[in-house]
């Protein structure tokens, strides 16, 4: 039994604010949507497009919208890393809370900046505390509650991200941005602070770490363990494992879901459409929430790996099937986004369970931290050539997607390689 119990009403309110930090982690991810009208913007601004022909701007627009996905996705990488071994040296609940509070000051500062390369810097910084969000709140709910519950909790994390892209989605639908009115939109991902803050003033820390601190304290193995690496034996195995667990949902989510809305909103600009791309953002965030929900259910069902497995299949097939043979005017083309959506959700309600289960309380929030974010990294690479794929694939987004949509089969080998994890009890470790 742990040394630091928590009462029922400490256990509900550390889900109920590391949902909310993650459901603006969302609102972060979907920030990202943004870099057509504010590089637009931008540029017109600072003047960075004069003398430039038509052809030579529009080149500009795509590779600068590219670098700000870039910028959040290496930016998440470090900071999953960086606020990852923060948690497991200070605390999950201070890192979690500095992490929230961090993206929030540097996401209002966006507003404020004057061209394209500005922004991508600031929005790298911020991104650092949008990876750090993620870690330390799932090894927070992981430790707080029960075995039998916390599959279950640490999906609810999990959906949590996407009811806020869902939500940032339908209120750019409804509110577009524009070259001349897009920096209000920085402000609404700056209204996380508030949350940091109540963070760091009232919420409980994790039991399991408080525990792990007062054993390690003034012993030999405190030094021990401020050296410990999750890419050094015992752990770099598993970090490797997870690393490829998450990569193939992460890559699979931007790199081929981005081409998705890429071939959207260039049909939709064609035919007059703009709300086109908007609804398939909104189509896939809903069924990735319903996804979520079901994640550690369908787990408990069939087992944590056969989950996984089917799910790389599942989405694999649907992928192709859309890449292939539909397009993006056909009447069931946002029927499919939605299954692909509720497969995609799927993977992100089953790593915040399985992630944390995979290291031990000295290093779980830097182990989950590094998994989780450093698929981001091959990620980025394969985003920032999206100039060149475009320029190689003559444009046809569609064939894009279907060489970057085999990524699902590396997951279908990945989890060959997993241990069971589904006996571990991480809440007292």
């Amino acid at each position: 039994m742990s040394r630091h119990p928590l009462t029922t009403q400490a256990r509900i309110t550390i889900l109920v604010v590391a949902f909310l930090g993650w459901f603006f982690g969302g609102v972060q991810i979907g920030l990202t949507n943004l870099g057509g009208p504010a590089t637009i913007g931008l540029l017109n601004e600072s003047g960075w497009s004069m003398g430039l022909t038509e052809e030579a701007v529009e080149q500009q627009i795509k590779t600068w919208a590219a670098y700000l996905q870039v910028a959040f996705l290496f930016g998440a990488a470090a900071g999953g890393f960086f606020f990852g071994r923060l948690g497991d040296t200070i605390g999950r609940t201070r890192a979690l809370g500095i992490s929230i509070i961090w993206f929030s000051i540097f996401t209002a500062l966006s507003y404020y900046v004057a061209n394209p390369l500005q922004l991508i810097v600031v929005r790298f910084v911020a991104c650092l505390g949008v990876g750090g969000c993620w870690p330390n709140g799932v090894a927070l709910v992981g430790e707080s509650w029960s075995k039998v519950a916390r599959p279950v909790m640490a999906s609810m994390i999990g959906m949590a991200g996407n009811v806020g892209i869902f939500a940032l989605a339908t209120l750019l639908k409804y509110h577009p941005p524009t070259p001349d009115s897009f920096r209000w939109v920085f402000l609404v991902g700056a209204t996380a602070l508030p949350v940091g803050v109540l963070i760091l003033l009232f919420v409980r820390e994790s039991p399991a770490w408080l525990s792990t601190r007062e054993t390690d304290e003034g012993s030999a193995n405190n030094a021990a363990a401020q050296k410990l690496s999750v890419f050094r034996k015992p752990y770099l195995g598993v970090t490797l494992v997870g690393i490829a667990l998450a990569t193939v949902p992460l890559f699979g989510g931007w790199g081929s879901f981005l081409w998705i809305v890429f071939w959207a909103g260039r049909i939709g600009d064609e035919l007059g459409l703009p709300e086109l791309k908007a609804e398939i953002v909104q189509m896939r965030s809903l069924l990735s929430i319903v996804g979520c929900a079901l994640a550690a259910v369908i787990s408990a069902r069939i087992g944590r790996r056969t989950c996984y497995f089917l799910t790389s299949f599942a989405a694999l097939i649907i992928s192709q099937y859309i890449f292939w043979f539909t397009t993006p005017t056909d009447e069931g083309f946002l029927i499919w986004v939605a299954f692909l959506g509720f497969f995609n959700g799927i993977f992100f309600g089953w790593l915040p369970f399985f992630l944390p289960e995979l290291f031990e309380t000295k290093v779980r929030a830097t182990g989950a931290g590094v998994s989780f974010n450093y698929g981001r990294i091959l990620t980025a690479i394969t985003i920032s050539l999206t100039p060149a794929l475009t320029l190689y694939f003559n444009g046809d987004y569609a064939q894009i997607g279907r060489v970057t949509s085999l990524i699902f089969i590396v997951g279908m080998i990945a989890i060959l390689f997993a241990p069971d994890t589904s006996k571990r009890h991480i809440e007292a470790q």
